[in-house]
């Protein structure tokens, strides 16, 4: 055991009217929701990256936090995993996520560096048997050093292209030999800053040359995994190749990629991209890549990917709505992509913020699942689509322009609009929050 959240208790469900502020009061991991346990149906997972990796540095500002285990040595990456099953265990989570550069220094060469993420995937095995914590996906961080600043896949430089399609090989068989339930990639900077120095379909073309060879060692290793990409439309590049859910599709029918690679979506990459979060969700469950989610959220004065902690519980509702539409969660989850402001440097504080979130979002789930189980909802939007159901609306989607015409005419149709009654759904909604 380390010191760091030294006499912070393990965190239990106290209920709603609970004064303590190291307790949950929505998130009872075993209260039955829609068939299963609370923690089945949230299978929430830590970041690496925000919490114990992220210095607290901006665009303005250097570094904040004064962590124990920063450094680039193997001992200080062992204590960095120690201290985040501690807080795995403290919060009961069942998952954590990684990138490579999160957890293993960085070696002089490729080898070194391959080496050391080696041996803290033998470190976290050991951790994963000792207390149960499973990891939900692994990924490359392909954006952070230097050498990526014009790319990964979609760098002008096929040496690049070489070392990035090496180290995501590394990072799947790290996670596949830790039981990973998920591989993803964010492409951080696979996208371009102007035009006047890039070729489009040449970059395209290696992305999608990238994703075949990812999806074919997965099939050659017989990894069982699902393979997910993030969405993501800019920031830091002003224009990135996997924009949003919809964009992300067209690139995977493309390439004859999409019975292959499901979706990661993100609520803040959804608000960047000038969508909802159950936008995004919605879309990629009617396209059938919906697969996990990262949850944080913006701050809407800013036009940053802030990455802060869910408050807000309708923003929750509808999200998970869409999640229990889609049948739920099978080798998803929701995994926190949220980091502490630059100013919270406390352990508690680390605590506190993952309890927070935990809570948001175990409300938004119950709401949730009310308006699911109460069917008002679904049976406005129903309403409002019967005429479609009807023999004249069926006819309407094999009929020709001719036929249609033709019927008009004969029919004498003049139609009427009808409401939407969008306010009286927001109103039915809001009652359950």
């Amino acid at each position: 055991m380390t010191d760091f959240f030294k006499g912070i208790p393990a965190i239990k469900y106290e209920g709603p009217d609970s004064d303590n502020e190291f307790a949950f009061r929505h998130y009872n991991p075993d209260e039955i929701v829609m068939g299963k346990t609370m923690k089945e149906q949230l299978r929430f997972g830590a970041a690496y990256w925000h919490s114990f990796a992220w210095p607290g540095d901006d665009p303005f500002g250097g570094q904040t936090f004064d962590r124990p285990w920063f450094g680039n040595t193997l001992e200080l990456a062992k204590l960095k995993a120690d201290v985040a099953f501690e807080m795995f265990q403290i919060l009961d989570v069942p998952y954590f996520c990684f990138h490579d550069a999160d957890v293993r220094p960085e070696g002089a060469t490729f080898a070194e560096t391959t080496a050391n993420l080696e041996a803290i995937v033998d470190y976290f095995a050991e951790k994963m048997d000792e207390t149960g914590v499973k990891l939900l996906w692994g990924t490359a961080n392909l954006f952070s050093h230097r050498r990526f600043m014009s790319g990964a896949a979609t760098n002008p430089d096929p040496d690049i292209f070489a070392f990035s399609a090496a180290t995501i090989k590394t990072c799947m068989d790290a996670t596949m030999k830790l039981g990973g339930e998920n591989y993803v990639l964010w492409g951080g900077r696979e996208g371009y800053e102007t035009l006047l120095n890039t070729d489009m379909g040449r970059e395209r073309r290696q992305a999608g040359r990238m994703l075949q060879m990812v999806v074919d060692y997965k099939h050659k290793m017989g990894y069982k995994g699902a393979i997910l990409i993030e969405p993501k439309p800019q920031e830091p590049t002003k224009h990135q190749y996997d924009y949003d859910v919809a964009t992300v599709y067209g690139f995977l029918k493309d390439f004859g990629l999409e019975g292959e690679v499901q979706v990661n979506v993100e609520q803040g990459h959804a608000i960047l991209a000038g969508h909802s979060f159950e936008h995004e969700l919605a879309l990629a469950r009617e396209l059938g890549i919906f697969g996990s989610i990262d949850m944080n959220r913006n701050d809407y004065q800013s036009g940053w990917d802030t990455d802060q902690f869910p408050n807000n519980v309708p923003e929750m509702a509808l999200a998970y709505y869409e999640v229990l539409r889609a049948g739920g969660f099978k080798t998803g989850g929701t995994n926190f992509d949220s980091k502490l402001r630059r100013q919270s440097l406390d352990a508690e504080d680390l605590i506190l913020a993952h309890v927070g979130g935990m809570d948001a979002c175990a409300a938004g789930l119950k709401a949730a699942a009310a308006i699911l189980e109460d069917g008002k909802l679904e049976a406005a939007r129903n309403a409002r689509y019967a005429g479609w159901d009807s023999a004249n609306g069926a006819a309407l989607m094999s009929d020709d322009l001719t036929t249609i015409h033709d019927r008009v005419l004969a029919q004498n149709l003049n139609p009427d609009p009808k409401s939407g009654r969008q306010e009286r759904l927001e109103n039915l909604v809001n009652k359950y929050f």
